[in-house]
Parts: C-alpha cells; sequence; structure tokens
C-alpha cells in the first residue's frame, strides 16, 4: 500500500489539535507522512535601516524558536497518542502565510491530503474562518482538503460519504481517486446526491452520471436525487442533519460549478462554513 502524504497545519488551538486527532483515527490503516505545520510570520517594517534588519532577524529568530518548541511538544502528544508503527510524523516550521506554506509542502513533498480544523459560524469566527480555511479551499487547488468542525468527534469508522454533485464534469480515475479510497478502506457507502430535478438532465450530466457509475461498480452506493429546499446549500445541510449515518460530505471544486450557474450561490463557501461533519473538497484539473 503506498503511504500516504498528509499536511497538519496547526497553530496549537485546540481546533487544530481536534483535527489532528481525527486524521491519525481516519487513517489508522494507511501507512502514512504526517507534516505537522505552523507558519509564522514575521511583521516586516517596511523600513531597510540596519536597525529595523537587525530587529526583523531578531524577531524571526525569536518566533522560529517558539514556533519550533511548540512543535517540538505537538509532536510529544501525538506520540503519547499514537502508538502506530506505519505512522511517521514530520514537524515544518516556515515563515510565510499558511496558505504559502501549505502550498509550498504540497508541491515539495507530493501531499495527498491537507486535514484541518474549522470555527463554526459566528460573526468573529467566521472573519477567521474565511481567512484560513475557505481561503486554503480557495487557493490550494491541486490538493484535496479535509475540513473538520471545531467540535466534531469521530468513532473512528466511516459509515457512509455524500457526494453532492451536478454532474458537470466526466471524471477521470485519479481525480476521484482521494474520494474512493475512504469508501474502500472503511467498506462505507458513498452516496451521490444531485439537487434538483433529475428530468433536467442535458446529455452531457446524463453522460459525467452514467459514466460515474460504472466507475463505481465495485463500491457500495446509492445515487440521490432531492428537491431543492430554499438553497442548494440549506438542502445539502439538511439531509446532512437528518441523517447521522453521513460521516463525510464531499464536493468537486471547479470554477463557476453547475450549483454555482444555477444558483447564483457560493455552496462550497457557504457548506464549508456551517457543516456539520468533516467536509472535503476535491479539486478537478482543468
Amino acid at each position: 500500500m503506498k503511504r500516504k502524504r498528509i499536511i497538519l497545519p496547526t497553530d496549537f488551538s485546540k481546533n487544530a489539535w481536534n483535527a489532528i486527532v481525527y486524521a491519525l483515527t481516519v487513517f489508522k490503516d494507511d501507512p502514512c507522512d504526517f507534516f505537522i505545520l505552523n507558519s509564522f510570520q514575521v511583521g516586516a517594517s517596511g523600513l531597510s535601516t540596519k536597525m529595523a534588519r537587525y530587529n526583523d532577524t531578531r524577531l524571526y529568530n525569536l518566533m522560529k524558536e517558539q514556533s519550533e518548541r511548540d512543535l517540538k511538544r505537538e509532536l510529544e502528544k501525538i506520540s503519547a497518542l499514537d502508538k502506530n508503527p506505519n505512522h511517521n510524523f514530520i514537524a515544518r516550521s516556515e515563515q510565510a502565510t499558511l496558505v504559502n506554506a501549505i502550498g509550498k509542502t504540497v508541491y515539495k513533498e507530493e501531499i495527498d491530503y491537507v486535514i484541518m480544523g474549522t470555527k463554526g459560524v459566528s460573526g468573529l469566527k467566521e472573519v477567521f474562518m474565511g481567512s484560513n480555511t475557505f481561503q486554503i479551499i480557495k487557493e490550494i487547488d491541486f490538493c484535496p482538503i479535509i475540513a473538520v468542525p471545531e467540535d466534531y468527534q469521530t468513532d473512528g469508522e466511516l459509515d457512509s460519504l455524500m457526494l453532492a454533485t451536478g454532474y458537470e464534469h466526466l471524471f477521470e480515475n485519479y481525480e476521484l481517486q482521494p474520494l474512493l479510497h475512504l469508501p474502500v478502506n472503511f467498506k462505507a457507502k458513498l452516496r451521490i446526491v444531485y439537487v434538483g430535478n433529475p428530468a433536467d438532465l442535458n446529455e452531457a450530466q446524463k453522460k459525467s452520471k452514467e459514466a460515474l457509475e460504472k466507475r463505481l461498480d465495485s463500491i457500495e452506493h446509492e445515487f440521490v436525487e432531492v428537491e431543492k429546499d430554499g438553497s442548494v446549500t440549506n438542502t445539502i445541510q439538511k439531509m446532512v442533519q437528518q441523517d447521522d449515518t453521513i460521516d463525510m460530505l464531499v464536493m468537486i471544486h471547479q470554477d463557476h460549478s453547475f450549483f454555482e450557474k444555477l444558483t447564483r450561490e457560493p455552496v462550497i463557501k457557504k457548506v464549508a462554513f456551517a457543516t456539520r461533519v468533516p467536509f472535503m473538497v476535491v479539486h478537478l484539473f482543468e
């Protein structure tokens, strides 16, 4: 089995720790290299005087040391929790924005997933979330992101995953790989949910649905069509809330997806803010 390579960004908060615990549990049966990544920024003073440069360097050294100390502590907590001989942990401290630190590591280390915590919706938190998780979903479009709600507890099993799609794309195997790995591993059921009237599907969408059906023949799956209830986001949220066997929501991110064209509604952004279960976003390589 090929080793999975996973980034776990951390700011040492409870929220980030919860996402780390989630990742270790969900990938317990996979040989994995986990990159525990902390990013920090030194406020550039904008003055290029000798004194300012000296202060920046001094500040950089202090912040770097602090970051490395905290990472060392985090690794100690992880090794107390995770005794899996197939799990390997690498601490990384980067001076960069979080998006840049993740992007650089994804490229350099050929990462399979980024798994991070999200905060729920409320005025201030949404600003934080908007600047972090959603920013990463938007910018890191070359690696699947799994966002874990801050108080989500996993029992270590995945019963079913829900893929919400508008069938706007003929999926390639490699695009589906990060999504299909989980139901295969957990023998979980995959539900493919279309919000809207199936009679409205055009030829391209029907072809995409048929192709998807063929690709899924080795996985337990079902296709579900639901009427729109208010908004697409609201419909998806309701389904997740009403069915507690759904352990993960998956959406495919592409510019101007079917849902967004149909509804002028930034579905992924809204779902990312409000989902109660972990949310995986897989990007399309267009």
